[in-house]
C-alpha cells in the first residue's frame, strides 16, 4: 500500500509513518515545515518528504491519503482531495486498522504523564522479554526511538485525548480499542477544542465504552474526575493506584528510592533515576498494567531500576560553572507544579530558576494564566517568555513580585537568567516546543 501523509512531521503522524514503513508500506508525506528531528528520522526510514501542501501532490496517486489533525479545511491539498472524491482516512483510524488490529493494545491516557508512563510500561515489557511494539509521543531514552512496530502481540500506545482529524472530532484514543488501559489523571486542558472538563470526561467515557470485559482499567484513585467517568458506566474490571488502602508507590527523592506497597503491605523496593510524586504514581500505574499481561510486580519494579526516562523529561542538557540546565516538557500549570516539586525534593535548598514558555494552545489562550503563580511557588525565580502571547504575562505573574521576570525578546530573557544564575543553581526550562534553542543559548552564555 502507498500512503501519503498530510502533516507528517508531528510526533504522532511521524510515528505512524515509521510504523507504516516497518510494516512494508510505501510512505510519502508533506508538511508546512519539514523540520528536524522528525524530518531526519523519516528520511532515514526512507520516507519521501515534500514541503508544503501543493495540489500537484495528487499526482503521486497513493492508495490513500492519511490526514493529520493539524490539517484544517482550507488546506489546498485537502480541498483537492475532497473535491475529487479521493480516499482519505485519519491517522488514528489508519493506525487502528493496519497496525493495532488483532494485537493486545495497552493504552495510556490522562492529562499528564502519558509519555512517561507509556515509556515505563514499554520498558517493563521489554525487560520481561515481550518485545512490544509502541507509539509514544516522546523518545524513551531506553529505546532511542518513539515508535517501533514489534512482532509480538503486545503494543503500547500513548492514548491522547486530542481530537482525531478535521472529519472526526472524537478523541484519538477512541480508535485504539485497548485491552489494558491506564487512566492516569483527568483535568481541564486543550481549551482550543474542549469547552470544559465535562466535555473531556465524555470523551474518556467513550474510551471506557470500547473496553472488553476481559480487559483491565488501571485508574488513579485520587482523581474525582475519573471516578465520575467510571460511574457513567463501566463493563471492565478496575484496579486502582494511589489508593491509601491499596496499590501505591512511595519513596525518597534524595536517595532515589522507590517503594511499592499493596493491600497487604510492602511488595518491593528499588532505586531509580527519576523523582517526584507524579513519577511514582506513573510507575505504579505501569506496574499494574504490565501485571495484566503477565509481568509480576517485583519483576516490573526491578526493570524500573534501569529505566532512563524520556527525552525532554527532566533531561539534563548540561552543567557550566556549577549551574545545571534541565529541559522539561511541562506546560500545563499542574505539570509545572509537579515537575518543580520533584526537582525541589531532589536538590533540597539549592536555588531553582524556572524558565517557561506558555506555548500550548491552552496556555496561549490564557485559560490558566491565573494558576501560574501558584504552580511556581517553590522556585526562587521565574523567567517567562511572553513573545506572541495574547494576554499580559506581567499582570498574571505579578503575585510573585520580584521573583518573576517577563520578557518578549528571547535574547533579553537569556541575559536576565544568566545575570541571576550563580554556582549551585538549577535552571529548569519548561516548554512543549523547541523554545528557540534556549537551552544551548543558556549554556553558551553561562560559559562566557
Amino acid at each position: 500500500m502507498h500512503i501519503h501523509i498530510l502533516g507528517i512531521c508531528g510526533t504522532f503522524m511521524g510515528g505512524v509513518a515509521q510504523l507504516a514503513v516497518a510494516a512494508g508500506h510505501r510512505v510519502t508525506g508533506c508538511d508546512a515545515n519539514v523540520y528536524p528531528p522528525m524530518s531526519d528520522q523519516l528520511r532515514d526510514a526512507g520516507v519521501e518528504l515534500i514541503e508544503g501542501f501543493e495540489v500537484d501532490q495528487l499526482a503521486l496517486k497513493p492508495d490513500v491519503f492519511v490526514v493529520g489533525n493539524a490539517i484544517s479545511r482550507g488546506n489546498p491539498l485537502l480541498e483537492a482531495i475532497l473535491d475529487q472524491g479521493l480516499p482519505y482516512v485519519s491517522g488514528p483510524q489508519w493506525l487502528a486498522e493496519n497496525v493495532l488490529q488483532g494485537r493486545w493494545v495497552l493504552g495510556v491516557a490522562g492529562t499528564h504523564g502519558k509519555t512517561t508512563t507509556a515509556s515505563m510500561l514499554a520498558w517493563i515489557l521489554e525487560e520481561a522479554g515481550m518485545a512490544p511494539g509502541f507509539l509514544i509521543g516522546g523518545v524513551p531514552l531506553n529505546f532511542g526511538v518513539s515508535a517501533r512496530l514489534g512482532d509480538t502481540p503486545f503494543f503500547v500506545i500513548e492514548a491522547d485525548e486530542y481530537d482525531t482529524a478535521f472529519c472526526d472530532k472524537r478523541s484519538k484514543f477512541v480508535h485504539y480499542k485497548p485491552r489494558t488501559v491506564v487512566l492516569n489523571n483527568l483535568e481541564f486542558d486543550h481549551a482550543d477544542i474542549f469547552a470544559d472538563l465535562a466535555a473531556i470526561e465524555t470523551q474518556f467515557h467513550h474510551l471506557v465504552r470500547t473496553l472488553p470485559a476481559s480487559g483491565l482499567i488501571v485508574a488513579n484513585a485520587a482523581e474525582a474526575s475519573l471516578e465520575r467517568v467510571l460511574q457513567r458506566g463501566c463493563w471492565t474490571p478496575v484496579e486502582r493506584f494511589n489508593d491509601p488502602a491499596g496499590y501505591r508507590v512511595t519513596g525518597d527523592d534524595a536517595r532515589g528510592e522507590l517503594l511499592l506497597r499493596g493491600p497487604e503491605g510492602r511488595i518491593g523496593r528499588t532505586v531509580w533515576q527519576l523523582s517526584g510524586e507524579h513519577n511514582r504514581a506513573n510507575a505504579c500505574a505501569a506496574l499494574l498494567a504490565a501485571r495484566h499481561v503477565g509481568v509480576p510486580l517485583v519483576q516490573g519494579l526491578d526493570a524500573l531500576s534501569r529505566f532512563v526516562n524520556v527525552k525532554r523529561r527532566m533531561e539534563v542538557r548540561g552543567e557550566v560553572r556549577g549551574v545545571t540546565v534541565y529541559d522539561d516538557f511541562a506546560h500545563h500549570p499542574t505539570a509545572i507544579a509537579t515537575t518543580v516539586a520533584g526537582l525541589r525534593r531532589k536538590v533540597g535548598g539549592a536555588r531553582i530558576l524556572a524558565v517557561l514558555e506558555p506555548r500550548s494552545n491552552t496556555m496561549k489562550l490564557g485559560t490558566m494564566k491565573s494558576q501560574l503563580p501558584d504552580s511556581l511557588r517553590e522556585v526562587d525565580a521565574a523567567f517567562c517568555y511572553a513573545g506572541n502571547l495574547g494576554w499580559d504575562a506581567r499582570a498574571a505573574l505579578a503575585p510573585m513580585g520580584e521573583r518573576a521576570v517577563v520578557e518578549e525578546d528571547l535574547g533579553r530573557l537569556v541575559d536576565q537568567v544568566v545575570i541571576a544564575a550563580r554556582p549551585g543553581d538549577h535552571i529548569l526550562v519548561m516548554s512543549n516546543g523547541g523554545f528557540g534553542g534556549i537551552h544551548g543559548k543558556l549554556l553558551a552564555a553561562l560559559a562566557e
